[in-house]
């Protein structure tokens, strides 16, 4: 009959699917120091199993957070924070700041037409020893009686002004350690 095969049952009968979430833990990310928030959310990582250890699996985790929801501002919700997990405390993930950045949309925004956009970016060293990479963007803006609608830069203005970039940032940078140095972001101090 058509449906012998079915009742036959298979070798060993069906494999109950395994939840993937009953072999993992939740652990809270708590953001540096220097932020309002320590708060940041939430990770999954596997269970500790043999030599897989859960707390390794966490290390170098990069996240990704709203600078709004770090200082409790709305006015900084354009600026990403990027922490990094560098420790592991019972169930709390140490990070440390690896990275910040613009949302899309917001640097889509502050591009415009008949501008010059000018851009830098440099290696810097902390007096602590980190290295980060800052980007600068800067745009040239009509005088306040300009007729013209287009207010381009020379490039020999263009240059002049991305050596000064770079050489705000080096100073900066320099300066202080990385702490210093973020606590100088969040206020965009720099310059």
């Amino acid at each position: 009959s058509k449906n012998k095969r079915i009742s036959k049952g298979k070798k060993g009968g069906k494999k109950k699917a395994a939840d993937p979430f009953s072999k993992k833990d939740w652990y809270d990310v708590k953001a540096p120091s220097l932020f309002n928030v320590r708060n940041v959310g939430k990770t999954l990582v596997s269970r500790t199993q043999g030599t897989k250890i859960a707390s390794e699996g966490l290390k170098h985790r990069v996240f990704e957070v709203s600078l709004a929801d770090l200082q409790g501002d709305e006015d900084h919700s354009y600026r990403k924070i990027r922490p990094r997990a560098e420790d592991v405390q019972g169930k709390n993930v140490l990070t440390n700041f690896w990275g910040m950045d613009f949302t899309t949309d917001k640097l889509r925004s502050l591009v415009r037409k008949w501008q010059s956009l000018i851009e830098a970016h440099v290696d810097v060293k902390t007096t602590d020893s980190y290295t980060l990479r800052m980007f600068c963007i800067g745009f040239t803006k009509k005088r306040a009686n300009q007729q013209k609608r287009t207010c381009y830069a020379q490039s020999s203005q263009i240059r002049q002004i991305r050596r000064k970039m770079r050489e705000i940032m080096v100073n900066q940078a320099q300066s202080c350690d990385l702490k210093d140095l973020v606590q100088k972001f969040i206020p965009e101090s720099i310059g």
